[in-house]
């Protein structure tokens, strides 16, 4: 096995590595998603009506570790503090920045697979066709089944690359909108906890 031959195969080594991570990432993001926003909404229920009161959220509930009880809990915590209200804003905006963070993680990974894939789709197939092209210059054109064998190999990478870079689109796209309706859940909950009038 030559050089070309064997940064070829590595190639598709690396495209069945990030459509593994792409689909890990997506089931990881959608467990988180749908976990937080069963939480958000519970939370927002219970504190339904003009008190917003958060005196009807259970203790065991605040047991909970996903985004919104753990914004739930910082947010009490700053308002019990009977601190100024400008004091309360500024931590308020730092409590929604360190959840929002929380909440778009790994979704960078998703994004650069949908950019990497069809590189490196392309790197595949020019290194299959040079390969190929290396194999007709040292044996001739004795072969035409082998040669057609191998272009094939090298066009199967770029259809490849495109396939998961499709795939993680879509996928992408779908989990950036349930990041913002999570975060916008996320922005009312600490409104109303944070409002200076209750």
């Amino acid at each position: 096995m030559n050089y070309i031959e064997l940064f070829h195969n590595l190639t598709f080594y690396a495209m069945y590595g990030a459509a593994a991570l792409a689909v890990f990432v997506i089931i990881e993001r959608q467990i988180f998603y749908m976990t937080g926003r069963r939480d958000a909404s519970a939370i927002l229920r219970l504190m339904a009506g003009t008190a917003n009161d958060a005196t009807r959220i259970p203790a065991a509930f605040l047991e909970r570790k996903s985004t919104p009880v753990q914004l739930l809990r910082e947010a009490l915590q700053s308002r019990d503090a009977k601190l100024a209200p400008a004091r309360v804003e500024d931590l308020s905006e730092a409590i929604y920045l360190s959840s929002r963070s929380r909440v778009i993680a790994r979704l960078w990974i998703l994004d650069t697979i949908v950019t990497a894939a069809p590189l490196l789709g392309l790197v595949g197939t020019i290194l299959g066709i040079i390969d190929t092209f290396a194999v007709l210059a040292s044996s001739g054109i004795s072969d035409p089944s082998g040669v057609s064998k191998g272009i094939g190999t090298a066009l199967y990478a770029t259809a490849l690359g495109i396939s998961i870079a499709l795939f993680g689109l879509l996928f992408y796209n779908f989990l950036r909108e349930c990041s913002d309706r999570l975060n916008d859940q996320l922005k009312e909950l600490l409104l109303r906890i944070t409002d200076p009038s209750h």
